[in-house]
């Protein structure tokens, strides 16, 4: 069976939870270690306690026995002995066995009538020969080798540590095609590629002329710098992802083809459950500057739609910072887009790095990450590195910092992911159109807390009740209503900032109305949170709000 086959087959099987870096070998050649789940326990059987087992449930109230005591049924034990399998442990708690099994025993215990899942058993790899430099600490288990700076500027060390690697999150990424016979590949789980240009599954180069041009280059060593997993060499942010590989760039000429090419890819990729795409492209050839308002170019449709289903989109800002055309490329030029800006080692903005702001005003890229010197693969080789520079490259950190910001938040949309990676970079303060928001801060954006409304206590029929602001987060305007029973009532409404200064007074007098409606003109007020406060003689609200330029 071919690897890719073999891949896309484990694929499937272990789509319920998998992440296939954390398939590993048994002890015969083309066996694997699983997890095999059960439907039922065995009530009438339970396993002997200890008297301090007893004593120390009894303390917590705990009542035996548990349902975590209650043996795996031995009629289930047998049928898997049936398919010659090895079983390794059982587990009472888990009612589930680890077993050694091929892929055809592997596919036999699947449909077996009382097994709920199979899942991969995870396994730790210890780091071997490692030699002591600054990116390696024993207080951790990650040797990130020469990647260790560019993970360590966007604060994703801390994540991986906490145990976030990007699992349970699926990313589509476009490029030019992936050539995977690097080690940093090794443990990719790949879910499914497709090359749009040739409509084959192959994303490798395959004809003379990608092979003369080296076509498989960009998308390689850019996949790398998110995906990649090669303790002591390089380690991606989001390294236990699921990845949708696209080929959708034609390396010979800038045509039109690719932004169809782009567009069905975003289309495919939705289709196939993606939660986050990440793209090193742009597009600005066919446009002038006046395009860039994040309604025109189909990439950036494309982009918005996706969104609107939500889809977590981010893109390079692109390399025209030092050029003519200075300003960001399409589809970055999208409201819902995360345009990512490059940054040196020492956070300086690179010279290339396409500037903002939108031909609409609003303020571009979103965020930054390292562009300059960033540590990859070297492609068509199986173990070298490299250095590249570009926003191709800044851009992989950011959908990486993204994919373990969802996989920490498994219940966030994907404008709180937006939302909570721009109010947490570094120059939220103070954006602007060269750096955005700042570069990305991974750990504190898993520990954002988002806009929301403390609402009234108040009873009818005597109330008053304030309405949450709208929209939230907003620019520059943002609106609320207060509804009343009261004949007459003083009600004072104010805006202080994150500091607890005063802002502004919206309100502050008798209401007479059954419907108060007041707004506030944020224009002059830099990016951050507020709240809006307001009180009246019997009872109080705290809104939280975000302005967001």
């Amino acid at each position: 069976m071919k690897l890719s086959i073999l891949i896309l087959f484990l694929s499937s099987l272990f789509a319920q939870s998998a992440v296939l870096s954390s398939l590993e070998p048994g002890k015969r050649g083309d066996d694997y270690r699983v997890w095999v789940y059960f439907d039922e326990r065995d009530q009438k059987n339970t396993i002997d306690l200890d008297p301090n087992s007893i004593k120390r449930r009894e303390k917590h109230g705990i009542h035996n026995p548990s349902k975590y005591d209650y043996i795996i049924k031995s009629s289930y034990l047998n049928a898997l002995k049936k398919t010659g399998v090895e079983i390794k442990n059982k587990s009472r708690w888990l009612n589930a066995v680890s077993v050694i099994a091929d892929i055809d025993q592997i596919f036999l215990i699947k449909h077996l009538p009382f097994v709920l899942k199979i899942e991969p058993v995870r396994q730790h790899k210890k780091i071997k020969g490692i030699q002591s430099n600054k990116a390696y600490s024993k207080n951790r288990d990650l040797d990130y080798g020469s990647s260790f700076d560019q993970i360590e500027q966007i604060n994703c060390r801390t994540p991986h540590i906490a145990g976030y690697h990007g699992q349970g999150v699926r990313v589509l990424y476009l490029d030019t095609g992936y050539e995977l016979n690097h080690e940093a590949y090794d443990s990719l789980n790949l879910i499914a590629e497709y090359d749009f240009i040739n409509n084959d599954e192959n994303t490798a180069n395959e004809t003379p002329q990608e092979v003369s041009d080296n076509h498989d280059d960009h998308g390689t060593i850019c996949l790398s710098v998110m995906a990649g997993y090669s303790p002591g060499n390089l380690i991606g942010p989001a390294f236990k992802s699921e990845y949708l590989l696209a080929k959708t760039e034609v390396m010979a000429d800038e045509i039109y083809q690719e932004v169809d090419n782009y567009v069905a890819a975003i289309e495919w990729g939705e289709a196939l459950g993606a939660d986050i795409t990440c793209a090193s492209l742009g597009y600005y050839d066919w446009y002038t500057y006046n395009d860039l308002d994040g309604n025109t170019a189909a990439t950036t449709i494309a982009v918005d739609i996706a969104s609107g289903l939500g889809v977590l989109c981010v893109n390079s800002a692109g390399n025209e910072g030092d050029d003519p055309w200075y300003y960001i490329c399409t589809p970055a030029d999208a409201d819902s887009i995360i345009s990512v800006g490059a940054v040196s080692q020492d956070g300086t903005i690179a010279g290339f790095s396409s500037r903002g702001p939108t031909y609409d005003g609003r303020i571009k890229p979103e965020v930054c990450a390292r562009g300059v010197s960033t540590y990859c693969v070297r492609s068509n080789t199986e173990n070298d590195y490299r250095t590249a520079s570009g926003t191709s490259f800044s851009a992989p950190l950011a959908a990486g910092a993204a994919a373990v910001i969802m996989s920490a938040n498994p219940d966030w949309t994907n404008m709180q992911v937006r939302e909570a990676m721009m109010m947490t970079a570094s120059q939220v303060n103070n954006p602007d159109n060269s750096y955005g928001y700042g570069i990305i801060n991974t750990w504190n954006a898993i520990n954002y807390q988002h806009t929301s409304s403390v609402e009234s206590d108040d009873i009818i029929p005597n109330y008053i009740k304030v309405n949450k602001a709208f929209p939230n987060p907003f620019n520059p305007l943002i609106s609320m209503t207060i509804e009343s029973s009261q004949t007459e009532s003083l009600i004072k409404a104010s805006v202080y900032d994150l500091h607890g200064r005063l802002v502004e007074i919206l309100y502050n007098k008798d209401f007479t109305e059954n419907i108060l409606r007041l707004s506030w003109d944020a224009t002059d007020c830099p990016n951050g949170i507020y709240f809006i406060y307001t009180y009246w003689s019997d009872g109080s609200d705290i809104q939280k709000i975000t302005l967001l330029k």
